[in-house]
């Protein structure tokens, strides 16, 4: 007996970190809509570099939702993309994509780091588009969506110049990155240190985007290099330039739908200052400046057309020629 007892003493003091890390797995959320068509299609070489589809069956070529998942683009899943339902529902197809994090991209010594699920995006988008005839897709009609990093990333492709290159002899690389529209949850605008402490003092969000991160730290400490972000932003100013939505923006961008679960309050600290409305104040101001269409949604918002982003893009992705 007292041998029993030593035995099972000595594996609690010397064994609890091998019971732990043998304990099995978490099971993975299930699923919330119906299961793919095609699922982790590659787009790229890299692992993460994967979509899923979903079809929507139609006779015709059907419009596409192009969603990109959020999570600061540090962590995430392409897993049950927002407004799937409904988008099949309406008759459009969906496709989801992974992407190679911000992790990946400083320990393989990336400048800007923020250039890989950027680029991803871009080269998912296109690649979708050289599928357009396989899936029985609208090429032209296809709108992006997503929440957070995943809405930055959408309207980061929304405003940018068409990357296709016409004389590549990759096929896929000759497809445009052009969107219809694009309908996005708490989306950042903006990743200049500067602005965002003007428009929202206690900002902290955007270093990581350019290397200020530890990749091997907890995830937590994501957004602790604020401060060495502002001191250092003459430094990343052309990054900042190419990267932040709001400096694309130009007369002939295609419309934006912009949606936030609370008010505004431009100038003051906000409750959660990574997702705050004062983002799609801002851009909506240099929308409407150069004429581009912008419909900001929040509690109380003036001159909401559409209540939901599913509705949206349904109205836009499906209206007559």
């Amino acid at each position: 007996m007292k041998q029993t007892l030593a035995l099972l003493t000595a594996l609690c003091l010397l064994g609890g970190h091998a019971l732990t890390a043998q304990a099995p797995a978490p099971p993975k959320k299930a699923p919330s809509g119906p299961p793919p068509t095609l699922a982790d299609v590659p787009y790229g070489t890299d692992p993460s570099q994967v979509l899923d589809f979903y079809k929507a069956e139609s006779a015709k070529p059907t419009p596409l939702l192009f969603f990109i998942h959020g999570g600061g683009w540090v962590n995430g899943s392409k897993a049950n993309p927002g407004e799937l339902k409904a988008c099949l529902a309406a008759g459009i197809s969906v496709v989801s994509i992974e992407y190679r994090f911000i992790q990946k991209a400083i320990l393989a010594g990336q400048k800007p780091p923020v250039e890989w699920p950027l680029h991803d995006a871009a080269r998912a988008l296109q690649f979708v588009r050289s599928k357009a005839g396989e899936w029985n897709i609208d090429k032209e009609r296809i709108g992006a969506s997503g929440g957070s990093a995943g809405a930055c990333s959408s309207l980061w492709l929304d405003f940018h110049p068409d990357m296709a290159d016409p004389k590549s002899t990759d096929p896929v690389a000759r497809e445009s990155t052009r969107l219809w529209c694009a309908a996005v949850n708490v989306a950042q605008t903006s990743l200049d240190p500067v602005q965002l402490k003007e428009w929202t003092p206690n900002s902290r969000y955007g270093g990581h985007a350019f290397g200020l991160m530890d990749p091997n730290a907890s995830l937590k400490l994501r957004d602790t290099h604020f401060a060495e972000f502002l001191e250092k932003r003459d430094s990343f100013l052309p990054w900042i330039k190419e990267y932040s939505p709001i400096e694309l923006v130009t007369a002939d961008d295609p419309p934006v739908y912009l949606s936030y679960p609370a008010p505004p309050g431009i100038g003051k600290e906000q409750k959660d200052p990574t997702h705050t409305a004062n983002y799609g104040v801002k851009l909506q101001e240099k929308c409407k400046a150069v004429g581009v269409p912008c419909e900001l949604v929040y509690p109380g918002a003036p001159e909401v057309t559409h209540k939901t982003i599913a509705d949206y893009l349904i109205d836009k992705l499906k209206a007559a020629k």
